[in-house]
């Protein structure tokens, strides 16, 4: 009896540490490259603005959390996810299948699709052959990275890595580069719209698998948590009317949500 007893008050312990270990999370803390207008950038105050980080404090909003951000550079984010860094990525982060086998990911935020930048007259476009001899810039740990090391390289166009977007306008800008290849919305509303984007255009968009479009929260592999934790915030975004409202602010009338 005694022996039963013992066996009782062992599962009774064990299964009060179940739930002692389930995470509530009063804090989330995003991981974000504040280089990428109009989606996140630095005010003139240092603050950071954009149309994720306005979605992100929404999410937590609605979740009854604080919001955190930790700025990193992008090819950081996903060692720095896995080294509990951060909770969650919220930095215009694609949903590709070779992240999806380190990282797991939240239901859609927005979508949208990938372009050059070049100089209005220069000739160029989105077909790669106008680019070959000439030297195209990207940011480092993204998808337009794989596509270049992929796709331009062998087809004999130059292309150079950089730690942030605001580095590759910057060589963009003086001469350095050729050309850009980014998220189209980001080029149209963030760097053609600033002062020194005024002389610069934006090519179609480039038709590849290497290049989806749909822009998601990366989380740490397994954390089916925290995964429907963000998932039943982002509904309720779309519920109470907050998206269309942080969307409106930020593009108009333009609906970056597939609902895929």
């Amino acid at each position: 009896m005694k022996k039963a007893l013992l066996t009782l008050s062992a599962l009774a312990l064990c299964m009060a540490a179940g739930v002692a270990t389930a995470k509530e999370y009063k804090e989330l803390r995003f991981g974000v490259d504040p280089s990428y207008a109009p989606f996140e950038s630095k005010a003139a105050d240092g603050s950071l603005v954009g149309f994720d980080i306005d979605l992100g404090n929404a999410i937590c909003e609605e979740l009854k959390v604080k919001c955190r951000w930790v700025e990193s550079d992008f090819d950081g984010m996903i060692p720095g996810l896995k080294a509990n860094k951060f909770d969650g990525v919220i930095s215009s982060m694609t949903v590709t299948p070779a992240r999806e086998k380190v990282i797991d990911f939240s239901n859609e935020l927005f979508s949208g699709p990938t372009s050059y930048v070049f100089k209005k007259g220069s000739g160029l476009s989105e077909d790669v052959a106008s680019l070959k001899g000439k030297t195209v810039g990207y940011e480092q740990g993204t998808i337009q990275e794989t596509y270049a090391k992929t796709v331009l390289d062998k087809a004999g166009v130059k292309t150079q890595a950089y730690q942030n977007q605001d580095q590759v306008y910057a060589d963009l800008t003086s001469g350095r580069l050729d050309a850009s290849i980014q998220d189209m919305l980001q080029a149209e509303l963030g760097f053609l719209k600033s002062p020194k984007g005024g002389d610069y255009e934006v090519s179609k968009p480039v038709d590849s698998e290497l290049l989806p479009s749909k822009t998601a929260i990366g989380i740490r592999k397994g954390n089916k948590e925290l995964k429907a934790l963000l998932d039943k915030g982002i509904k309720a975004l779309h519920e109470d009317g907050k998206y269309a409202e942080i969307q409106k602010k930020h593009f108009g009338d333009l609906n970056l949500y597939s609902g895929k």
